[in-house]
């Protein structure tokens, strides 16, 4: 559910509604547990999305958790998936390192621009406490997705190989491709979302010839609808919805110039 509070401070840095305070009660033994877990290893937790702006739903959202640092991330996000299956879809871990934060390119950027407006820290060291508030520009929104080109070429391989299912690549597909939308709006209309069904219908009045293939990505960014290959297909051909995208966010905003798998 989107953060009503996500928009832009009088100063013009990010504002989102992400506070310790409005976790839901629901979900403090799943926060609980996951800080157990990390324990005295010296890493970061925290935790983001709807949990942590308190606009998540029970049974149907999931808990989103980042991680710094912390050994077997992924099995502690089966643990706690199996453990409150009762009040959330499932409890998604992400891993990262310090050394992901570290740097002046689009990636560790956008990797602290993440870190310092929408987590809110559960455990161990706490490198948020260090950063400015960051403006809401064209440079974070191309820290979160200028890497749109470089998903396309790999969602492309995938299909072409068949090691990703259709409909589970659908959900990527539109799910990224739709936060990179949010992105041109921010920047079109100098202001701050990462609200996927704001973005679609803003950049479907902005290019109403775009709107019924924004439309099919939203439907399937929720898992309403599951695209078979050949749809799939078609979305990440050169004439598809996404490199459509990509082009957009290449000339408003610019994409990465530095391609992490390259390295």
């Amino acid at each position: 559910m989107a953060d009503p509070e996500e928009g832009v401070a009088a100063d013009g840095t990010i504002r989102t509604g992400a506070h310790r305070d409005r976790v839901p009660a629901l979900f403090e033994p799943v926060l609980s547990d996951a800080v157990a877990f990390a324990g005295d290893s010296g890493a970061s937790l925290y935790v983001y999305g709807s949990v942590a702006t308190g606009t998540v739903r029970p049974g149907s959202s999931d808990v989103d958790l980042l991680s710094i640092d912390l050994p077997q991330a992924a099995i502690l996000g089966q643990r706690l998936s199996a453990r409150y299956a009762d009040r959330c879809r499932g409890v998604e871990v992400a891993a990262a390192t310090g050394a992901d934060f570290a740097g002046d390119s689009d990636a560790p950027y956008g990797a602290r621009v993440f870190l310092r407006h929408y987590c809110v820290h559960l455990a161990g060291p706490d490198p948020s406490t260090a950063l400015p508030a960051f403006p809401a520009d064209a440079r974070a929104a191309r820290g979160f997705n200028g890497d749109l080109g470089q998903y396309l070429r790999r969602w492309r391989q995938g299909l072409e190989s068949g090691t990703v299912a259709a409909d589970l690549l659908g959900v990527r597909v539109a799910r990224k491709t739709l936060l990179a939308v949010a992105g041109l709006v921010s920047v079109h209309d100098h202001t701050w979302t990462t609200d996927r069904a704001l973005a679609m219908r803003r950049w479907s009045d902005l290019e109403p010839d775009l709107a019924g293939q924004l439309g099919q990505l939203h439907l399937w960014a929720k898992a309403e609808r599951h695209p078979d290959r050949e749809e799939a297909g078609r979305t990440l051909a050169d004439d598809g919805i996404v490199a459509a995208i990509v082009g957009r966010f290449s000339c408003l905003i610019g994409l990465w110039t530095d391609d992490p798998d390259d390295q």
